[in-house]
């Protein structure tokens, strides 16, 4: 089992991520793309070295993610349709994402089998998650599962702030 921590750095152009483990020491790096369409995110590790490439599908009703991982297929990561609960889909690995109401914790599900817990702290400055891998195997799946779900979340409330203005 390991512990991993993402942090959303507030005050940057485009989008940045920093993963910690429980030392506080820089395990890998996410940049999201600025004012590039489609959205893409480059994810290293603390030795610079390409981890992994996730892309927002630009024309989807639900979002939709293309991650590209050494050592699998091309990944598709959508959240689903749901009334009570956010639900999100991987097809390719056999892996589930579920998540509670408020949209703030998740379970991480292989067949069926958890392999991760994410918790997002509430009182933060900036988004940060914690994740509780328990399959450390898919670690980089995770995480790039994770900045997915970060950037559902972040659209919809962009989205909900310039509906209300």
């Amino acid at each position: 089992m390991k512990n991993l921590y993402i942090k959303q750095k507030v005050f940057s152009i485009g989008e940045k991520f920093t993963v910690f483990n429980q030392k506080q020491e820089p395990e890998y790096f996410v940049q999201g793309s600025f004012f590039k369409i489609p959205k893409a995110f480059e994810i290293e590790d603390s030795n610079g070295h390409h981890v992994a490439t996730l892309t927002k599908k630009v024309f989807s009703f639900l979002p939709k993610f293309f991650l590209e991982l050494a050592g699998h297929s091309e990944i598709v990561i959508s959240k689903s349709f749901s009334f009570f609960h956010a639900h999100y889909d991987i097809q390719g690995e056999g892996i589930e994402i579920q998540g509670n109401f408020w949209d703030m914790d998740f379970e991480v599900l292989k067949n069926g089998r958890k392999i991760a817990e994410i918790h997002k702290k509430w009182f933060s400055w900036g988004d940060t998650y914690e994740i509780q891998i328990l399959d450390e195997s898919l670690e980089k799946l995770i995480i790039s599962v994770v900045i997915a779900i970060d950037c559902v979340k972040n659209s919809e409330k962009n989205s909900a702030s310039s509906a209300s203005n």
